[in-house]
C-alpha cells in the first residue's frame, strides 16, 4: 500500500469511525467499536477496496495512532476525536501539571477570553509536549501553543482522561487555566 493510499484510507476511516459511520452503513457499538469484517465489507461497498492487511498497515503506520484494534483483533475503533456520542470507557486520571493546546494565531484572543470548548467533539484535546501541540496548531494556520494548568484544574475537580494514543482529554478548559 503506497503512502498516498494510506493517507486517503486513514482519512476515510476517521470519517467513518469518528464522525459518520452511516456514510457507509456501518454501526458502532456504545464504545465506538466496529466489527472489522463488517467494516471491510462496507468500505468495499462504498468504493474503497481494503484488505485486512491493508487495514492493519493503516492502523500501524498512522503517525497519530488514531485507530486501535480490540485485543482479539476482531474490532476496531478510533482512539479519540469523536463527534458522535460514544463511551471510550476511559478512567479519570491525574494529569501532568502542565499540558498544551495547539491552535492558530487567529483563534488565540477568543480562546484566552472564553476558554477551550469541546464544541462538536466530545472532549478538548491536549498534548503532553510542545512539539505535538505545535504540529496540531499548524494544521489551522500559523501555530500558537497555549499552556494549560492541568494540575490546578484537576485540584478543582475537573476530570482528565488519556486516550489509547496518549492524547489528554477533558470536557473544557476555562480561560483562567490558560496562558500563552
Amino acid at each position: 500500500m503506497n503512502p498516498k493510499k494510506i493517507i486517503r484510507t486513514s482519512r476515510k476511516l476517521s470519517l467513518v469511525l469518528r464522525h459518520k459511520p452511516e456514510t457507509i452503513g456501518l454501526e458502532l457499538d456504545a464504545q465506538g467499536w466496529a466489527d472489522v469484517k463488517s467494516l471491510l465489507h462496507k468500505m468495499a461497498g462504498s468504493g474503497t477496496e481494503l484488505s485486512l492487511s491493508d487495514l492493519e498497515k493503516v492502523v500501524e503506520e498512522n503517525d497519530k495512532k488514531r485507530f486501535a484494534f480490540s485485543e482479539d483483533g476482531r474490532k476496531i475503533r478510533a482512539s479519540q476525536g469523536h463527534s458522535i456520542d460514544i463511551d471510550l470507557n476511559l478512567e479519570p486520571l491525574t494529569p501532568p501539571a502542565k499540558l498544551f493546546h495547539g491552535t492558530a494565531v487567529t483563534s488565540v484572543d477568543s480562546i484566552l477570553k472564553s476558554g477551550l470548548e469541546a464544541r462538536s467533539r466530545q472532549h478538548v484535546h491536549l498534548s503532553l509536549d510542545l512539539e505535538t501541540a505545535t504540529k496540531v496548531g499548524a494544521r489551522h494556520g500559523k501555530p500558537v501553543v497555549l499552556t494549560v494548568d492541568a494540575g490546578a484544574m484537576h485540584a478543582e475537580g475537573y476530570k482528565f482522561y488519556c486516550s489509547a494514543n496518549n492524547v489528554w482529554l477533558t470536557e473544557e478548559v476555562p480561560a483562567r487555566f490558560l496562558s500563552r
